[in-house]
């Protein structure tokens, strides 16, 4: 109770989100407190960097966290509601007003594309899929696409137009949000369904984070968890995907499990383990050495997911 506490003096994007996944409280209470993440704190702060161009940042996506692509990713992390006015006129504005060309001389056919028909790597396209869908916006043509390009093993890889045959972890898992919150939005589909046990297997049989062929540890890195973890691969941004997508936990998730289980500290909390280089709108944790909110609430809902919670 005192980590919930703790949790609960915080942004409205995380309070809610506590009385949903950890508090059981009822669902218009749930409901109220989300709404503040429209008109409060960081989500309002979000909302109000969006430029004249219809753009944040002034380009559909850069080489750091302050682009279109990346704050409508957080908005969406945050948990905005979607049907409020506030976020339906941004979203308006971006389908209206951003292309993949915006703030860059590219010269790709597919540069001129609307934001949310997106691009042509299933990394950054999961990722439209999954903003895109939680919105309300018709992403059926970047799910097609996204379908067809599923790997033998089961994955998906940014690098096949450079001729990867392979999956990769990283691109698998952002392909696997955006099929997720596109069934979601539409009430569920076969074809999706089917695809996404393909790419969830696929990680499962690499225990999340090692190689099939090996055993051995993938990328170290993938052990210590971020948030944002915009892209990038983590196992705690794997198990809680799997806990979202309603997958039943069995014994290809309990080591890294472990891993997670084993970061706790001594007040029950968990820390801000590796901030990702990279300008920003927010700063939302103090540190990597200090406990961490979001590390902290992801972590227990996964406890609870997998029944080991205490």
């Amino acid at each position: 109770m005192i980590v919930t506490g703790w949790l609960l003096d915080a942004d409205p994007s995380i309070r809610w989100q506590v009385m949903r996944d950890l508090t059981g409280a009822p669902a218009h209470v749930v409901a109220g407190e989300r709404a503040h993440v429209a008109t409060e704190g960081w989500g309002a702060r979000l909302l109000t960097l969006q430029a004249p161009d219809c753009s944040w940042g002034g380009s559909a996506w850069s080489q750091d966290w302050t682009d279109t692509l990346h704050t409508l990713e957080l908005l969406r992390r945050l948990g905005l509601d979607p049907a409020s006015e506030q976020v339906q006129r941004a979203i308006d504005r971006v389908r209206g007003g951003v292309t993949w060309g915006l703030g860059h001389p590219w010269q790709e056919a597919w540069s001129a594309n609307p934001f949310f028909a997106g691009e042509v790597e299933p990394c950054i396209n999961g990722n439209v899929v999954a903003t895109g869908a939680y919105f309300g916006v018709d992403v059926a043509p970047l799910v097609e696409r996204l379908l067809g390009e599923q790997l033998a093993d089961g994955g998906w890889n940014c690098d096949v137009e450079r001729g990867s045959t392979v999956s990769s972890m990283e691109t698998t898992l952002n392909v696997l949000e955006g099929l997720r919150e596109h069934e979601r939005a539409i009430d569920g589909s076969a074809a999706v369904a089917a695809g996404r046990a393909r790419g969830e297997a696929y990680l499962l049989e690499r225990r999340l984070f090692r190689r099939k062929s090996t055993g051995e540890v993938i990328n170290p890195a993938w052990l210590r968890s971020s948030f944002p973890h915009w892209y990038h691969y983590d196992v705690l941004r794997a198990l809680d995907y799997l806990r979202d997508a309603g997958v039943t936990p069995d014994e290809r998730v309990t080591e890294a499990l472990a891993v997670v289980v084993g970061q706790r500290d001594a007040d029950g909390r968990w820390p801000l383990q590796n901030v990702l280089p990279g300008e920003a709108h927010l700063t939302m944790e103090a540190g990597e050495v200090t406990p961490g909110r979001w590390n902290t609430l992801r972590a227990m809902r996964v406890l609870c997911w997998t029944g080991a919670a205490e």
